[in-house]
């Protein structure tokens, strides 16, 4: 690879060598002379006599000057242009320049594509992404209105559409066809060459002004075209003609209380509909109840293996119905932060009902009692959240099982921890259920129809929680797919097979874990023509096929988190508010997510199956926590932090950390990340010692160390050396 790079590099510094000297001899010799105005006027005559007596060798002679010359941006392409008016007529001398022109153009463009663009793209990638995406997306529309315009000079648009990913092809024929009409005017003005007095003359400030709104006509004519799209969307529905709020928001999870929150901080009118409790799955039956699950279990487990540290405990007990109550107690302290007395505070108008959608701009209320509201607005967002997946088992019954959604309710009437729980689903909430369970003193058995749990997560990170959990009591079926459910003897049963071979277990209660899909029935999009069989669809921007009704949250993914619909609730909010002005795409960059096992799982962007899998380059270091101070300390000497990075250089691609408290000292990357800080900024940093935060510091050591500069070192050392004599 470093053989191929060098000479690829050493092939870039010859064409650059190649053409600085092509210059150097143009501008030290006579031939920049020749390409002036009077020059072309005094050889008028014998350049018409030429042509006539050697057609086909001067058409073929001035076709490959005048390729070069566009080509390399020498002076004299419009004098040329005059020349072939002069002497081979409008129609054809449009014909030899208007090719000869966009041949030169596109070989100038994949000069700069080869010599430039991928020092350019590697140094500012990340800042010309939204170039990139709007040139693969438009590019022939921008690139027809700089041609058009001839107050951008043809060599710098040449160069710098050359650092894009524009198509070769259609940078060529728009170049052709942008061109044509100026080339027609100096093609026309050249055959009146010898009363032409200087070139600026032919260019004049009305004609400079017609071509410039010549050039934003292609523009016009886009946005013409996406009001003509938005209208035939919108064809059979009335638009209110005036609007009782700015944004109707359907749904009080995560998502809406954050789209609410940020439109009334900006002084909108918002209207937040929910038919069941205030903050979602997060609050009543998803993050806030889980970990303070997993608390519990944490101190059990940590009650139980006090010894070792010199605490003796007696026979650990668990008091079920109290650790239940503690859950309620933490979702009720918590309970103010999403409530409808703050949010009405913030001026937002609550309405506890169910929303369906009656027209894009209207939904109806429908409240307990069966009384109906009607209200509207100019934009509404969709945050109606996710419900558990449950297959369609042999022997599955509603009464049969629960999930992670339904389980809540549930153990509020356990007087005990049940014997035999089983756990379909080796995903995140199926790990961290199954470890709460097991600390906590329950038989579980977790079930995983593929080759491994967190699947997600590299090969590594699955094995290592995969023992953790064993080592906690999970009996793991991994490569075990679910047959059916039974009930033998009064014993529930569920069977399974494993490579041909059919079992059978037995459980007091089953759970299923298996994911979560987009809940879009009984809001009224089907009435508006949005599918709701299917996965919702959005755009960059959270638009739904109406451009006025957004989504997000778990009803839209990709990542079904609570800070994931925090982060898309931002752009919702902006777009709809002030898109008029500026539309911003969302972006999942800099998106953690942390899986709350023991040790934690925290991940920021790439691990190393999706940079393989996506073709990828990168490299990557590692720093095992065995050997960190505060993890010794505190009996967490188990886990590491894997950074991939740019190969040869600091720049952060991913980012994954499996250790106690993972999650929180992940923040650390995620502001280097966000912020375009590479591991020497970590590095350079200062951490308290002893923290587990150390860790970070010492992976962007070892990175250091990695590509420590040999040849200075050697250096130094003889200065060092020499310094002791």
């Amino acid at each position: 690879i470093n053989i191929w790079a060098t000479i690829i590099m050493l092939k870039r510094i010859l064409i650059i060598s190649v053409i600085a000297l092509f210059f150097l001899w143009f501008f030290e010799s006579d031939a920049r002379h020749v390409l002036t105005l009077e020059s072309i006027q005094s050889h008028h005559a014998l350049l018409i006599d030429w042509k006539n007596e050697n057609p086909i060798a001067m058409v073929s002679l001035f076709f490959v000057i005048y390729t070069i010359i566009t080509m390399l941006a020498l002076p004299g392409a419009v004098v040329l242009t005059l020349v072939a008016g002069a002497i081979f007529g409008l129609f054809s001398g449009l014909l030899i320049v208007s090719f000869a022109s966009s041949i030169g153009a596109t070989l100038c463009m994949l000069l700069s594509r080869y010599v430039l663009r991928d020092v350019i793209q590697r140094r500012y990638g990340d800042s010309l992404q939204a170039i990139n995406d709007g040139i693969a997306r438009d590019g022939a529309f921008y690139l027809f209105t700089l041609r058009l315009v001839p107050l951008f000079p043809f060599f710098l648009i040449n160069v710098a559409m050359g650092l894009t990913p524009i198509r070769v092809w259609t940078f060529y024929w728009v170049s052709q066809l942008g061109m044509l009409a100026g080339t027609f005017i100096f093609l026309n003005a050249g055959q009146q060459l010898a009363d032409i007095q200087q070139i600026s003359d032919i260019w004049s400030p009305s004609l400079v002004f017609a071509f410039a709104l010549l050039g934003i006509f292609p523009l016009l004519a886009k946005k013409m075209l996406d009001i003509l799209k938005k209208q035939r969307v919108y064809k059979g529905f009335n638009k209110p003609k005036s609007y009782d709020y700015n944004i109707i928001v359907i749904g009080a999870g995560a998502g809406g209380l954050v789209t609410s929150y940020i439109s009334a901080a900006v002084k909108a009118k918002v209207a937040l509909v929910e038919a069941s409790a205030m903050g979602g799955d997060c609050l009543n039956t998803g993050c806030v109840p889980s970990k303070a699950l997993i608390h519990s279990a944490k101190v059990a487990h940590i009650a139980r293996n006090a010894a070792h540290a010199g605490v003796e405990t007696s026979d650990v007990t668990i008091d079920f119905p109290k650790v239940i109550k503690r859950i309620q107690d933490v979702i009720k302290k918590i309970e103010p932060h999403d409530s409808i007395e703050r949010y009405q505070s913030l001026g937002v108008n609550v309405f506890q009902g169910y929303g369906v959608i009656i027209n894009p701009w209207t939904v109806e209320i429908t409240d307990k009692s069966g009384a109906k509201q009607i209200i509207t607005a100019k934009n509404i967002v969709l945050a109606t959240g996710a419900e558990p997946i449950v297959p369609d088992l042999p022997g599955i019954t509603t009464e049969n099982h629960l999930t992670s959604e339904t389980m809540w309710q549930a153990m509020a009437s356990w007087q005990t921890l049940p014997k035999r729980i089983c756990l379909l689903g080796g995903g995140p909430i199926g790990c961290e259920l199954a470890q709460a369970f097991a600390r906590l003193g329950s038989d579980v058995t977790l079930i995983e129809k593929m080759p491994r749990i967190l699947q997600k997560e590299d090969e590594e990170v699955s094995d290592l929680i995969k023992e953790a959990l064993t080592k906690d009591g999970v009996q793991l079926l991994i490569n075990h797919e679910v047959t059916r459910l039974e009930t033998v003897n009064n014993e529930k049963q569920i069977i399974v097979k494993f490579e041909g071979e059919t079992k059978s277990y037995a459980y007091d209660i089953l759970i299923i874990a298996l994911g979560r899909t987009s809940r879009l029935k009984g809001y009224g999009l089907e009435n508006i023509g949005i599918d709701v069989d299917k996965k919702l669809i959005v755009n960059d921007y959270l638009q739904t096929k109406f451009p006025n009704i957004y989504a997000v949250g778990d009803v839209v993914g990709p990542y079904q988190l609570t800070h994931a619909a925090a982060h898309q609730a931002w752009y919702a909010a902006v777009n709809s508010l002030f898109g008029l002005f500026k539309m911003f795409k969302v972006n999942y960059k800099n998106l953690p997510w942390t899986t709350f096992v023991a040790p934690e799982v925290a991940r920021l962007g790439l691990n190393e199956q999706e940079a393989k899998q996506e073709g990828i380059n990168y490299e990557v270091t590692t720093y095992d926590w065995s050997d960190l101070d505060r993890a010794i300390g505190d009996d967490c000497a188990y886990g590491f932090v894997k950074v991939l990075t740019e190969p040869g250089k600091d720049k952060i691609l991913g980012v994954t950390i499996v250790g106690e408290h993972a999650g929180d000292v992940m923040a650390e990357f995620v502001l280097a990340k966000n912020s375009k800080l590479g591991l020497n900024k970590i590095l350079g940093t200062v951490h308290s010692y002893p923290t587990l935060s150390e860790s970070n510091k010492f992976v962007a050591g070892a990175w250091k160390k990695n590509h420590a500069p040999k040849k200075i070192l050697d250096i130094l050392q003889k200065i060092n050396a020499f310094a002791r004599k």
